[in-house]
């Protein structure tokens, strides 16, 4: 793969591939057919994905333990061939075993008899139409189908087979296993997935049942952002026995950075027409965005800026002067830019002449590569499967009524144009929406969508909605020796399920040389592997010598039957293995201490090797000894222990360096710190603009004014900062702020963000993450500045206990690097608080059987900051 999965995609392939090597297995051993499903919010990268597990499906994979199916061909089916083409481009971007010739569009001239092994064949609805010249001659009962004198049926283009055909010869040949890919599987559900309008089956259906004489497909996995309706249908689908989904957790999508933290929802609070206030303001905001991402990527040093675009989502029967009047405000609200760069996604497919404006048609999957488009007209025919990340400003002139119109529109918007959020900058990672037909009632709908049902069923549960937020930047009133303190503090990330610490090593060494700050890190990261393995030599030679003897033979048994007396025996015999038997044992020795590492120990040893007559020999020898190695269970611990020694201390000793970096470098070291097995030690970003929301909602729904606070690190033009805390967050930050050395106060975001300080905790043998609310700030007598973190939790939650130990046990570690360190939580009316710093306090954590217990015990102590 071209790309790093992310941990949930990781867990995800290896899910799905567990699964198809399990169909697999039953379709060849007993005839048995199954579907399953994966089901991944927008934004995922499910085509990612999608190319993890084809590429392991053809070639294998050593990191999954998944062995090649050599009879392994693939029909990706979607309903739209546009979308089949966007696919097939993504599939070959991610993989780097992926050619073109091994991603097959299915045209109307294709006739093989079976589909080829290796090979993806793009198919859609279309293409198998009772009209489409791949299936005529399939139905005997096609009147349209010419005959011969004898009445056989003449073959359109006197083809041999029809796609039906190549299927069924497919499905039949022992050595083929055929996979069926439902891409957006919900879209070939429609009612019920089983049959049409007309009572006749839908071409889904027959493509998993099977249709006449040629057989269901045996192995059918559905991808989708929703997949209930095709689980749903599967239950009505004969012959197929369901697998369990596969199903990724939106939280971790969202955590990964993948998609938008923020939605901006902008709309008039009064009564009254105001599509040309807001469309102004819209306006503003894409010319603000605009030069916000220039400035970023000259900061950046990168020669690709990302060229936002706004898309104006007219309705369905759209006054074609009307909106010639909004493409006026567009270009007197910001005449720089050019009148050449409109395009439109309507249904006709047409160019659309809107006054002095000629607009072609786009399609849509062609719209993000396509820089020069930065006004975009659409209605509400917005293809399931397409996204634009540049599109960050939307103005819906539709009506309130339309909410799923645009709540599926902004689900086409979600993904974050450089596949990572930006440290520090809400604005470069959120999108806005300005609705100027809308009420307050309207957009609340929109709102509770967004967070509960978003697109088409997602699900996003962190997702930020925000009504007419503002923008609130570094406070100029902070010292520096604040922001430097702030970002000296040492935030943890989540530990990797599957950690793989030589390839962690081989990660590490290829961007530091990348980056140039360790020229040869590979060969040296590998030398030092090299030395494990030489001590392991010295240390278990006995061990070794008895596992090179188990490698260089083959034991066996002679079964010998005798007619005549009606007798049994068996006679055992040894042999020597050959080398196609010791290759196979290298192989199976490469994956417990990795290919990369055999292969350059291999030619270590050879190159050491004085007694073999040539190189072929030395190098075989070299095969044997590392077969054996990989017997000997303890070799894998001692390697993975010494890789991850090193992999620190270069992390270690080249932070400063890496720090210099530009954001796209950096983060491609964050993901290399967080591929550890161990809680790990992370830099935070300095935060340089948020977007907060200045009022809340009441119980009645009335919305009041957000109070504003004083001295935090961002702020408004008038030095304040607008946040909603809950009694406990308010009386914290009221005491605190009464102390007189107080300089300033930090809210920790409570999303995952560079900027946000996490503390590992382990919940049930689960590792999660704790966000601190707050980190204070105060003047030393010498003029330095210390951190305290004070984090107010309720005691009676479920969590209370394991994230008090999980603070604890950062206390212990960086004790050092704070002054205080405190949990406070309200108990009958009064205030309690734990400093974590105390060694009796953490052991009293430890120990107890509650937070309540310890806040309440000799450990505990009233708060008053």
């Amino acid at each position: 793969m071209k790309f790093t999965l992310k941990d949930y995609q990781d867990d995800a392939v290896r899910e799905v591939l567990e699964r198809l090597k399990r169909a697999r297995k039953r379709w060849h051993d007993d005839g048995d057919k199954h579907a399953f499903s994966l089901s991944a919010t927008t934004g995922s990268g499910k085509t990612v994905m999608a190319a993890a597990v084809i590429e392991a499906l053809f070639f294998g994979n050593d990191d999954f333990d998944f062995e090649a199916d050599p009879g392994a061909a693939v029909i990706w089916f979607s309903d739209d061939p546009s979308l089949n083409e966007q696919s097939k481009w993504r599939l070959q971007q991610a993989s780097d075993k992926l050619t073109v010739s091994d991603l097959v569009t299915v045209e109307s001239t294709f006739g093989r008899e079976r589909f080829e092994a290796g090979k993806v064949y793009f198919l859609n609805t279309q293409k198998l139409g009772k009209n489409s010249l791949l299936v005529r001659g399939h139905d005997p009962s096609d009147a349209s189908i010419e005959k011969d004198d004898r009445q056989v049926p003449i073959m359109p283009d006197m083809r041999s087979h029809t796609i039906w055909d190549t299927i069924r010869n497919t499905v039949e040949d022992p050595d083929l296993t055929l996979y069926l890919v439902l891409d957006e599987a919900h879209r070939g559900m429609r009612d019920g997935g089983l049959v049409t309008v007309t009572g006749r089956p839908t071409i889904v259906r027959q493509l998993i049942n099977g249709t006449g004489s040629v057989p269901g497909i045996p192995v059918v996995w559905g991808i989708s952002a929703t997949v209930q309706r095709f689980n749903a249908a599967m239950e009505g689908m004969t012959g197929h026995d369901t697998l369990r989904p596969v199903i990724v957790d939106s939280k971790l999508v969202q955590d990964s950075g993948l998609i938008k933290d923020t939605v901006d929802l902008d709309y008039p609070k009064e009564v009254g027409d105001f599509a040309t206030s807001l469309l102004k303001r819209a306006t503003i905001k894409l010319s603000d965005i605009s030069k916000a991402w220039a400035t970023y990527a000259k900061q950046q040093h990168d020669v690709d800026t990302v060229l936002p675009l706004m898309v104006l989502q007219v309705p369905n029967s759209p006054d074609h002067n009307e909106i010639a009047t909004w493409l006026d405000v567009v270009f007197e609200t910001w005449p720089e830019l050019s009148q050449d760069c409109i395009a439109n996604v309507f249904g006709e497919h047409r160019t659309e002449t809107f006054g002095k404006y000629s607009v072609p048609y786009i399609a849509p999957e062609r719209v993000q590569e396509s820089d020069w488009v930065r006004i975009l007209l659409a209605k509400d025919a917005i293809s399931t499967g397409w996204d634009c990340p540049r599109a960050e400003v939307m103005v819906s002139f539709r009506a309130a009524t339309d909410k799923t119109h645009i709540t599926q529109l902004l689900g086409r918007m979600v993904r974050t144009p450089l596949a990572r959020r930006i440290p520090g900058n809400d604005r470069l990672n959120a999108v806005d929406c300005l609705l100027p037909r809308f009420n307050k009632d309207a957009v609340n709908a929109v709102v509770s969508t967004l967070m509960n049902g978003g697109e088409a069923g997602d699900d996003l549960p962190m997702r930020r909605v925000l009504i007419n937020p503002i923008e609130v930047l570094p406070n100029s009133e902070i010292p520096a020796g604040v922001w430097n303190k702030l970002l000296s503090l040492p935030s943890q990330a989540l530990p990797k399920k599957q950690a793989r610490p030589a390839k962690r090593l081989t990660a590490l060494a290829h961007e530091l040389s990348v980056d140039g700050l360790l020229p040869g890190a590979g060969l040296k990261a590998h030398a030092e592997m090299h030395k494990v393995l030489d001590r392991a030599q010295a240390r278990l030679a006995d061990r070794i010598k008895e596992a090179r003897e188990a490698v260089l033979t083959v034991e066996g048994s002679t079964l010998t039957a005798n007619t005549q007396t009606q007798t049994k025996t068996f006679n055992d015999f040894v042999m020597k293995a050959d080398y196609a038997v010791i290759e196979d044992a290298y192989k199976r020795a490469g994956r417990v201490i990795s290919p990369d590492l055999a292969r350059t120990y291999a030619e270590h040893l050879a190159s050491q090797d004085k007694e073999a007559e040539d190189d072929d020999e030395a190098l075989i020898d070299a095969h044997t000894t590392i077969a054996a190695l990989g017997l000997i269970g303890s070799i894998k611990e001692e390697l993975e222990t010494a890789a991850e020694v090193l992999s620190k201390q270069w992390l270690a000793e080249y932070r400063e360096s890496i720090r210099v970096l530009t954001d796209e470098r950096q983060e491609a070291y964050r993901e290399i710190r967080e591929m550890s097995a161990d809680p790990v030690d992370v830099d935070l970003a300095r935060p340089n603009a948020w977007l907060q929301p200045t009022t809340a909602k009441e119980a009645n729904g009335t919305e009041v004014a957000l109070p504003r606070y004083e001295r935090h690190l961002l702020c408004d033009p008038e030095g304040k900062f607008p946040d909603e805390l809950n009694k406990w967050e308010r009386a914290v930050l009221e005491a605190e702020m009464k102390l007189g050395d107080r300089v300033a106060w930090y809210r920790n975001p409570a999303r995952a963000s560079q900027e946000s300080l996490g503390i590992v905790y382990d919940d049930d043998g689960e590792s999660k993450i704790v966000r601190p609310d707050f980190v204070f700030f105060s003047a030393t007598d010498g003029g330095g500045i210390v951190a305290d973190i004070v984090d107010p939790h309720g005691h009676h939650l479920a969590d209370a206990l394991p994230k008090l130990r999980g603070l604890a046990r950062y206390a212990a570690a960086n004790g050092s690097v704070y002054r205080r360190i405190e949990a406070v939580s309200e108990i009958d009316g009064k205030y309690r608080m734990l400093d974590l710093t105390n060694d009796e306090v953490r052991d009293a954590i430890a120990s107890a059987a509650s937070a309540k217990s310890v806040y309440l015990g000799a450990m505990g102590r009233d708060y008053d900051g």
